[in-house]
């Protein structure tokens, strides 16, 4: 094992995913990517803000932390 202080860099290839929603969630969506873009002038497509939307919700979920770090039940 090469001693290196930076380890190896872990699999970056996207996973594609296709989702339904709803249609107010949709409506949802597109005016949170319109406030995106009036905060940061930047314009971003949701289907760009999504991963970023669900990485943001995982890490600041506890509960779904504490239960990750237990380990499964057996």
């Amino acid at each position: 094992m090469p001693d290196l202080k930076l380890a190896r860099i872990p699999d970056r290839t996207p996973v594609k995913l296709a989702i339904s929603i709803s249609p107010d969630l949709n409506v949802d969506l597109a005016d949170y990517a319109t406030l995106y873009e009036n905060a940061y002038g930047q314009k971003e497509t949701v289907s760009d803000l999504i991963p970023y939307m669900l990485r943001a919700f995982l890490d600041s979920d506890r509960g779904f932390t504490k239960m990750r770090q237990a380990g499964p039940k057996s």
